[in-house]
């Protein structure tokens, strides 16, 4: 099964915002650490619903945002939910940007990295839309330090990239990305039950769920664009 097709049925199942409920816990805290001044420019990276572009706009004075999705249904209803005529939409893929070159201030990109079909040539595409100096934050939950989000796979039909911490900096460097930073944001919003209610369908004890949200959390790196 294709990335499109994937996210099509997820879309018609309406299970884009369930993901938009889910990633927001920590979604929020990336966006408010992007320096988007008046004006700039965002690019989001596997938009889905589009919620991390509505809420950027809705809380500081961020110019064209443009929100990128290989899937026509997450993007139709992505534009049903949105009514702001400064956020646009376009179906694309991550390997191939539809932007011209140091058309974009920021980038941002959550729990979709990983789905890209050729990871190191994704981040040169963003490198290359980039302005210099502007920012690519990206933010991923499937990633080699979290144990706990090994076995993913094996419920996605499509192929996903797992990366480490430092494989991600290795990458963004190799792209032209310099790092500037990188550090995990804890889930404290998920609910975490008393110990003797485990184990539960997903976690044989309460040690191991709040490893999960409230340690290993959500990876980001961020790099800014050198050239």
């Amino acid at each position: 099964m294709s990335v499109r097709e994937e996210f099509d049925a997820w879309a018609a199942e309406g299970k884009d915002r369930g993901m938009e409920d889910r990633h927001w816990h920590t979604a929020k805290h990336v966006l408010a650490r992007m320096p988007v001044e008046p004006g700039e420019t965002v690019l989001d990276l596997g938009t889905g619903s589009g919620y991390a572009l509505r809420a950027l706009r809705d809380t500081n004075d961020a110019g064209p945002c443009y929100g990128l999705d290989g899937s026509p249904e997450m993007l139709r209803n992505a534009r049903e939910y949105t009514d702001d005529d400064g956020i646009g939409f376009l179906r694309g893929d991550f390997d191939a940007l539809p932007l011209a070159t140091d058309s974009i201030d920021h980038v941002f990109s959550m729990e979709a990295f990983y789905y890209a079909s050729d990871p190191p040539h994704t981040l040169e595409e963003i490198a290359r839309v980039l302005r210099p100096g502007g920012t690519a934050h990206i933010a991923v939950n499937y990633y080699e330090e979290n144990v706990h989000s090994h076995d993913w796979q094996e419920f996605i039909d499509i192929e996903m990239t797992r990366w480490s911490a430092p494989e991600y900096r290795e990458a963004f460097r190799e792209a032209g990305l310099a790092v500037a930073a990188q550090d995990t944001i804890p889930d404290r919003e998920v609910e975490i039950p008393p110990a003797d209610a485990f184990p539960t369908d997903e976690f044989e004890t309460r040690e191991a769920m709040v490893e999960r949200y409230r340690e290993l959390g959500t990876l980001l790196t961020v790099g800014v664009a050198t050239e």
